[in-house]
């Protein structure tokens, strides 16, 4: 599950200190790539050629969206998790750590409010005691909780890693997605079809439990940025609104 060149407000004052012993840590160097150099808008991140600004649009879910994210996906350009925090404002994202739990996850899972599941396939029998299905989530609605999707937000090599060496996420029920939606993600690509990226991911999550209107405003977003994004590397302007991008333009009015 797959972007930014600079991470998210709630990181600065955790990313320069080891969270298990309160150290500084060395810098990083930044994530470079191909088109690393171009002009990008501040506020969208993509290539000024074909911003996405003007195309974002706000929507409201029963469900909540937390991203686990793994510090290098924060330098990738190419990284969907933003796009769920760009349409949904009760996102969350939480840096992944090997030696530590973020504090302010650590603090919100144990929050009654919340029924959070991991979301990561059913593959391996050691955890099949904690599998659940969509029903688990209507479920959760019913009892007046706030369904949450944890996203282990990285490749799927990386994915797997933050599954196993999470010991604060052993307790939770995990929900493998379900879905017949092949990837359209143009910018990376997948071992399979049926990887999805983090954004369609979320799409589906939020449709299967009946977020309609945010999944659909989503889905839209995500197509405007991979075809931005896919056009921008060959510095080409889309000239004329794409349906998705008409779609959120009439949103707007």
């Amino acid at each position: 599950m797959p972007d930014a060149t600079s991470l998210p407000p709630e990181h600065d004052a955790m990313t320069d200190r080891d969270p298990a012993t309160g150290h500084p840590r060395p810098p990083r160097r930044e994530f470079k790539a191909r088109g690393s150099f171009v002009k990008r808008c501040e506020g969208c991140n993509l290539p000024e050629l074909n911003c996405l600004c003007p195309y974002q649009v706000k929507a409201e879910s029963d469900a909540q969206v937390w991203l686990l994210t793994h510090s290098i996906e924060h330098y990738k350009p190419t990284n969907t998790g933003r796009l769920i925090g760009d349409v949904l404002t009760n996102t969350r994202v939480f840096t992944w750590y090997r030696t530590a739990p973020d504090e302010a996850l650590a603090a919100l899972l144990q929050d009654p409010r919340y029924a959070p599941f991991v979301i990561f396939p059913d593959d391996q029998p050691d955890y099949a005691d904690r599998v659940v299905d969509i029903d688990a989530v209507h479920a959760a609605k019913q009892q007046a909780r706030i369904p949450v999707f944890i996203i282990l937000d990285g490749t799927w090599r990386q994915a797997r890693r933050m599954f196993r060496k999470s010991p604060y996420l052993d307790a939770l029920p995990v929900l493998p997605l379900r879905t017949e939606r092949e990837t359209r993600y143009r910018l990376r690509k997948p071992a399979s079809k049926a990887h999805l990226c983090t954004a369609e991911v979320a799409i589906e999550l939020l449709r299967q439990s009946g977020d309609e209107t945010a999944a659909s405003v989503l889905d839209d977003y995500f197509d405007v940025f991979n075809d931005s994004y896919a056009e921008s590397r060959y510095y080409r302007k889309i000239a004329e609104p794409t349906p998705a991008m008409q779609r959120l333009l009439d949103r707007q009015q």
